[in-house]
């Protein structure tokens, strides 16, 4: 190995930092596409131009796995009839997609495209977005509503994950 190899070797902790700041960045970009109509091409590209790894007022934001947040987005969209109707079977009568917070939705859209998609084990995409429903909704009571909701949706989608 060569020292300039060095330089872009990326450690074991280094990956799973970029995996949940892209799983962050997707919820984010999910929720702008719902509130401004934006393209999932327009928003992917904003996203990687202008959030990872950018500075906002002296803090460095992490940079995120770009082919997971594209993927994300991507399979969230395509998928989103089927991720909705997956989301909207683990939710109350009383309370159904359409009547969640836009973040709280975008989040079940972005996890419902991983949970679909089948690349990670379920158990680790719900740790996953339940940190990023902590680091939106510090309560914790939002938290424990997506473990929730997020644990049906996968013993729903992948049952065999869930000896």
């Amino acid at each position: 190995m060569t020292n300039s190899d060095a330089a872009f070797t990326i450690s074991g902790n280094q990956k799973r930092k970029m995996k949940s700041a892209s799983r962050l960045y997707a919820m984010q970009a999910l929720f702008q596409m719902e509130s401004s109509g934006q393209t999932t091409e327009t928003i992917c590209t904003e996203f990687l131009n202008h959030r990872f790894g950018a500075d906002y007022e002296g803090d460095l934001l992490v940079e995120g796995d770009v082919d997971l947040f594209k993927n994300i987005i991507t399979k969230a969209v395509n998928l989103q009839a089927p991720i909705d109707q997956l989301t909207d079977q683990a939710l109350v009568a009383k309370w159904p997609l359409g009547r969640l917070d836009p973040a709280l939705r975008a989040l079940f859209r972005a996890a419902g495209a991983e949970l679909l998609d089948g690349g990670a084990p379920p158990k680790v995409i719900i740790s996953e977005y339940m940190e990023v429903a902590s680091a939106f909704y510090p309560e914790g009571k939002e938290a424990k509503f997506v473990n929730a909701v997020l644990d049906h949706m996968a013993r729903s989608n992948k049952p065999e994950a869930f000896p």
